[in-house]
């Protein structure tokens, strides 16, 4: 496997560490987790929180300076919180592993954090770039420079603890970093259109447990909705072909949770027969 090896010229220069932990989950991340740990050399600790994975992942992690703890799988805001109380400085850059720092963001880090550390901030956003069909996207903003508070102080922010697409709270001022932060994710349509149908069952089971109703006839207004949003407000039209494709696949994931929460009212036996599947098939992760 080939590490991901930061810029020499950013390593040299700024502090050596920083009173940070770099902290991932992970759950069989063999393949991306050595370039997301040596993606950020200036992290005092760089710890790995583990559900139970069955590849390579903990050896890779350990073998590139991670220290490494098992945690039963508890949803993604309340495993990122479990992770929080387990690393040893309060400032916590949290990735997943399928995320790296590139050069620039590692020497722009080097020269701001010091400061921005030691004063009252909350949190620090990075702007994470993505790929689609394994090339980058030039306007579609998702994609393009998103804002991501990832970088938080433990005390002054939390993230929810919603099963899927969490958000970090902060509570104080935050801040921004301008170098990318990169994401390599969904090579495929068939890996995204995976992870749109696990997301989706994860969403539509959090809105079941509350009590909420589909309104399966404002479907086709739903879908025509996100469409126009993510094809003209998100600017997935200057994309050409791609964005098409890519607010087209939006449209269809907005409608297709309300399709799964519309059959999980009708038959709720569907919810612990899909988990079972998922499981099975190392989809989704047991507790």
């Amino acid at each position: 496997m080939t590490a991901f090896l930061p810029d020499p010229a950013a390593l040299a220069s700024g502090p050596t560490t920083l009173p940070i932990s770099l902290v991932v989950l992970t759950y069989n991340e063999a393949h991306n987790i050595a370039r997301c740990l040596d993606s950020v050399p200036f992290a005092a600790e760089k710890l790995v929180v583990d559900c139970g994975s069955t590849d390579a992942t903990v050896a890779i992690a350990e073998e590139h300076g991670a220290r490494v703890v098992h945690q039963p799988w508890l949803g993604f805001g309340a495993q990122r919180n479990a992770a929080a109380a387990l690393a040893r400085h309060d400032w916590l850059l949290v990735l997943d592993a399928d995320e790296f720092l590139s050069p620039e963001l590692v020497a722009e880090c080097r020269e701001r954090l010091p400061a921005w550390l030691a004063g009252p901030l909350a949190a620090v956003g990075l702007r994470r770039h993505g790929l689609f069909m394994a090339k980058p996207m030039r306007h579609y903003r998702p994609l393009r420079g998103e804002r991501k508070l990832r970088l938080y102080h433990r005390d002054r922010a939390r993230w929810t603890e919603a099963r899927v697409h969490e958000s970090l709270r902060p509570r104080g001022p935050t801040a921004m970093l301008d170098a990318p932060l990169h994401h390599r994710t969904t090579p495929s349509l068939l890996h995204k259109q995976i992870k749109s149908t696990l997301y989706a069952e994860l969403k539509a089971t959090d809105r079941h447990a509350a009590g909420k109703r589909p309104w399966i006839a404002l479907s086709p207004l739903i879908f025509i909705t996100t469409f126009l949003k993510e094809y003209l407000l998100r600017r997935a039209v200057l994309d050409g072909a791609r964005g098409y494709i890519s607010a087209h696949l939006s449209a269809h994931a907005a409608v297709y949770r309300r399709f799964r929460l519309y059959e999980m009212q009708r038959n709720p036996a569907s919810i612990g027969q899909a988990r079972d599947w998922l499981i099975a098939h190392d989809l989704e992760r047991d507790a």
